[in-house]
């Protein structure tokens, strides 16, 4: 009997690090994206980049703006691959609405987190997000800096 090797949930294709520098997330939703052939080839090797990326509503639809998916070489030549065009995100009706009001609040924003797999399709994960001032982003700092100093601490101590 052969046994099925357990996989790891939602691996991850890409993240947005500086998003989290950046903002203060509210709430986190999961959408599907519509993508090319090409683009879907180029996540498997790992080719895409979410660092200036963001979310817009045009039409009561969401699209992500900025997301780079670079494509591999070996793409078909009868395709002609633009690597930052805004690609559709599909979410249900009743959420985009609901995030469009919230996103009309003043200091609100739409930001995608990481692209990962689900049951063999993209996904994408937003959030709702407030923007950090500079004081908040000095403390980020600060609290990541004592981690290190912590932890270089015990590794010194546990030698």
């Amino acid at each position: 009997m052969a046994t099925k090797k357990p996989k790891a949930p939602n691996p991850v294709i890409a993240d947005n690090k500086k998003a989290a520098f950046n903002y203060f997330f509210e709430e986190r939703f999961e959408a599907g994206m519509v993508l090319e052939g090409w683009e879907v080839k180029a996540l498997r090797a790992g080719k895409a980049q979410l660092t200036d990326g963001y979310v817009v509503i045009r039409g009561g639809e969401l699209f992500v703006i900025g997301c780079q998916i670079n494509p591999l070489g070996t793409a078909s030549t009868h395709v002609r691959p633009d690597s930052v065009r805004s690609k559709k995100l599909l979410m249900h009706g009743e959420e985009i609405r609901r995030l469009i009001g919230k996103v009309e609040q003043k200091g609100y924003t739409l930001v995608p987190i990481n692209l990962h797999w689900k049951n063999g399709r993209v996904k994408c994960e937003i959030a709702l997000a407030k923007g950090k001032a500079t004081h908040d982003k000095r403390d980020t700092i600060r609290e990541r800096e004592g981690k290190r100093e912590v932890e270089r601490a015990m590794k010194q101590r546990q030698r």
